[in-house]
């Protein structure tokens, strides 16, 4: 799953992509209805992928959470975001057994399954492809690139 230049907008419903910058922020597009905004660099900004979830043993990336729930869900739809308490801890169980009860609430397992979501419906929940390391996609590019000739250019005075 790649969620690279998707953020979370505090105080802000929903999902965003940045696609610009501007001298004082950030111009996004919401994922939910396609509006163009400016965001300023004071709005507190969380990119998806700096983002994890405690358990009892370490923190799990936010794309390592998403990922086992595409697969529980098979790359469809989630319960719903608005789903009881309850449910949505016993779900979440599910997805994460030894997620940390006292550092993670049930509004951050809402926010979570929102976000999972709302990814899934704009097409974002899907197998991530195996990506070439760096240095293999430099040296493509190199092999790609005519040699340059060089060409004397003569001036005649």
């Amino acid at each position: 799953m790649n969620i690279d230049g998707i953020i979370a907008v505090s105080g802000k419903p929903g999902l965003y992509k940045v696609i610009g910058q501007t001298k004082n922020g950030v111009i996004v597009t919401s994922l939910s209805d396609g509006k163009k905004l400016a965001m300023s660099s004071s709005s507190k900004m969380s990119a998806l992928q700096d983002i994890a979830i405690y358990t009892y043993a370490e923190e799990i990336p936010l794309v390592d959470v998403l990922e086992k729930i595409r697969i529980k869900e098979d790359g469809k739809a989630a319960i719903g975001h608005k789903s009881s308490a309850a449910v949505l801890t016993d779900y979440f169980r599910t997805i994460l057994d030894d997620y940390d009860e006292d550092r993670v609430y049930p509004s951050d397992i809402k926010k979570v399954i929102s976000w999972y979501n709302t990814l899934q419906r704009e097409g974002l929940a899907v197998e991530s492809v195996e990506e070439e390391a760096p240095e293999e996609v430099k040296e493509k590019k190199e092999e790609k690139k005519p040699k340059a000739k060089a060409k004397a250019k003569t001036q005649e005075k």
